[in-house]
């Protein structure tokens, strides 16, 4: 569900009240992708899982500076998008930041161009868990992110025609029998979880239900379990979680036409759109596996301690000093 908040100024030193709009219908992932709303001081940093950034604005006479200071404990990327009448800017607009857990920045100003007219503005804001300096490892091989022993047949795969297209090209379905345990298939940081959702269906109205998990990984970009069961996650935004840890249950939640578990790992490209990367899978046949659809793959039945050696070289010293290494 994405929230754009609109804020019109007229003049620009006068604040009118927030306008916000909600488009009905966009893909599922954007659940994460919360516009912001714009105050004039900034607000005590937390983990707010409905508010990602504050847009809050000084004015010191002539300049009207706009600042953006992120809530959430994990890098956010905004774009601001600004039209204007008598101000001027250096800024190019659209206008794409990227800032670290709890950063307040000065993103840009705005200029009076003749003092003796009014002057106008309008903003819209949106943001995204993710950043867009983020570069995938390559080098990683992820476990499959279910019991090992356990094989699950690929229903769609990398540019599946159902729904993998646009931001999902690189995404993996596994069909699986509700309340199936999911694992995770590389460690890092839980920057969301939601699970409060039981609406599911395979209609686009749907989208915006999906119960999931995000988790960012070491080389900044982010792994999504989706379609999870109503009530079933067992991480909590803030959790530090290692390969093979037990994180959720799949079900049928969102745009879905059965039950089964979708995964991706993506970056950012600014404030609103992502990139799905394609990844490689440890198999019990074989490691580096890019796994096609139709295919049957089993969990090799000693991959997490293999893989948490794999991984952890990422995540340096103290990562390996947790596995006994």
């Amino acid at each position: 569900m994405l929230f754009v908040v609109r804020r019109n100024t007229s003049p620009a030193r006068e604040t009118d009240p927030k306008k916000i709009k909600c488009p009905a219908a966009l893909p599922w992932l954007f659940l994460f992708l919360i516009a912001s709303g714009c105050s004039t001081q900034p607000i005590q940093p937390v983990a707010a899982p409905n508010r990602f950034v504050n847009i809050f604005t000084r004015s010191d006479g002539r300049y009207l500076h706009f600042y953006a200071q992120n809530l959430q404990l994990t890098a956010i990327t905004t774009t601001f998008e600004m039209n204007f009448t008598n101000m001027s800017s250096r800024a190019h607009f659209p206008l794409t930041s990227t800032l670290a857990a709890g950063e307040t920045v000065e993103v840009f100003t705005l200029e009076p161009i003749d003092d003796q007219q009014p002057q106008h503005y309008s903003c819209i804001n949106s943001a995204i868990i993710g950043s867009v300096d983020a570069v995938h490892d390559d080098t990683c091989i992820y476990s499959l992110p279910y019991a090992p022993g356990n094989s699950f047949r690929v229903s769609q795969g990398y540019h599946g025609r159902f729904s993998h297209r646009g931001p999902d090209e690189f995404a993996i379905d596994w069909k699986m029998p509700e309340g199936t345990e999911v694992y995770a298939a590389r460690e890092g940081l839980v920057v969301k979880s939601k699970d409060d959702s039981n609406r599911g269906g395979p209609r686009p109205e749907f989208e915006s239900s999906a119960n999931c998990i995000l988790i960012e990984h070491a080389d900044g970009t982010v792994g999504i379990y989706g379609h999870l069961q109503p009530g079933g996650n067992k991480v909590k935004t803030g959790d530090r979680v290692k390969v093979g840890d037990l994180i959720g249950l799949s079900g049928k939640t969102g745009f879905v036409n059965g039950p089964h578990l979708h995964f991706a790992v993506f970056k950012v490209r600014n404030g609103e759109e992502r990139i799905s990367l394609p990844v490689k899978f440890r198999t019990s046949e074989d490691a580096g596996v890019m796994l096609e659809a139709g295919q049957k793959y089993m969990a090799p039945a000693n991959d997490w301690p293999q893989a948490r050696a794999n991984l952890f070289p990422t995540f340096g010293k103290e990562a390996k000093s947790r596995a006994g290494g």
